[in-house]
């Protein structure tokens, strides 16, 4: 008889400072983070309330006093603790009622970014959940306002570029599903930094196809698909991803692992996985780290990219997935300036913004190689 694991426990942080324990301790040299810390660096799976640091949880908390969410950071340590996928979608939603107003969306929006930041991200592309703010009462506009002004502010005062994912959240049904699409296809509406269009949330028993028609207005309207598909359910559920709804990459991908003819078939056209090793942990979509099937990607020839999915909730951050990838795929410097090019080339960055980061990665690689 198998035990199941313990509870899932994140590392803490306080303020600013860099995570100095980790949900998965990869056990890499100094000199290898040291590395990655100074890697210029492209995310394309983070979530944006998921991205809300101890910090920024606790001061909204003490805003709305009535959430049962700690107001105490280090107190967040233990309530970010999850049994199963389940129960982190329910802390999830606690975390997602502590934004009520726009002053509220635009506070976690720039904080997010000045982390980002703090990582060398240079472009991050953030999935905004809408229809879990408006539905709360923020009016649209003002929502949208928010995050434009706090998107512009970052890019000038820290030099971080991002750019938005609309996604559906799959709990709430095709009412969610409208009201997404159509924020994210009214000229009126729609943000400046908006390049792509989602789907989150549990996936057993919110079976993908049901969004077609809504991924389809999506997609007319210009925007790029990339649900989240295979992270808790088997590979068919992929496979509705690619066929019903057009992804062109997959958010975690973990379960197509388990299906040859579907890892061919990335491969073949290309479709980019974006890997969350930790939150596969935390989350039990994958039991330890030496089952995650990362390697098996590679090895098949899938662009695999490496991103942070929901970081402070999982005590991680981007700097300790890459420190992850590097201990799963056996990789040096040289093998993690090649996982950072990978997300580059996966993005929806223009050309030109595309061949300056590139020139970037070169560059520190180059002169950490030299030194």
């Amino acid at each position: 008889m198998t035990r199941a694991p313990p509870p899932v426990r994140p590392g803490r942080r306080s303020g600013e400072e860099p995570l100095t324990d980790h949900l998965v301790e990869p056990r890499v040299s100094r000199d290898l983070r040291a590395f990655i810390a100074g890697l210029p660096k492209a995310e394309l799976h983070v979530h944006h309330v998921g991205s809300a640091s101890p910090r920024i949880v606790s001061e909204l908390a003490a805003r709305h006093p009535d959430s049962k969410v700690p107001t105490d950071p280090e107190a967040l340590a233990d309530y970010f603790t999850f049994t199963d996928f389940a129960h982190f979608i329910e802390v999830y939603l606690s975390v997602v009622d502590l934004i009520r107003t726009p002053e509220d969306v635009r506070l976690l929006t720039y904080e997010v970014a000045r982390e980002l930041a703090r990582q060398q991200v240079r472009y991050a592309e953030l999935t905004i959940t809408p229809f879990s703010s408006t539905r709360r009462g923020i009016d649209e506009g003002a929502f949208m306002a928010a995050i434009e002004d706090a998107r512009k502010a970052a890019e000038a005062e820290f030099g971080t570029v991002l750019r938005w994912c609309f996604d559906i959240p799959g709990e709430a049904g095709l009412e969610s599903a409208e009201e997404t699409a159509r924020l994210a296809t009214d000229d009126r509406l729609r943000p400046e930094g908006l390049v792509s269009f989602g789907l989150g949330g549990p996936e057993i028993g919110v079976p993908r196809p049901q969004f077609k028609p809504f991924f389809d207005r999506a997609i007319a309207a210009g925007l790029h698909s990339v649900p989240h598909a295979g992270e808790t359910t088997g590979p068919q559920t992929v496979w509705d991803a690619l066929n019903e709804l057009g992804a062109e990459r997959i958010g975690h991908g973990t379960s197509s692992a388990r299906d040859p003819e579907l890892l061919r078939h990335l491969a073949e056209r290309r479709i980019p996985l974006e890997v969350c090793p930790t939150s596969n942990i935390a989350t039990r979509a994958v039991a330890t780290l030496d089952e995650h099937p990362m390697k098996r990607f590679v090895e098949a020839g899938v662009l695999v990219t490496v991103n942070s999915d929901d970081p402070p909730m999982f005590g991680t951050d981007l700097n300790n997935e890459y420190a992850v990838a590097a201990r799963l795929l056996d990789l040096d410097e040289r093998g993690l300036a090649d996982l950072a090019r990978n997300a580059v080339e996966a993005s929806f960055l223009d050309p030109a913004g595309k061949a300056r980061l590139v020139s970037e990665i070169d560059a520190h690689t180059a002169s950490w190689l030299a030194s």
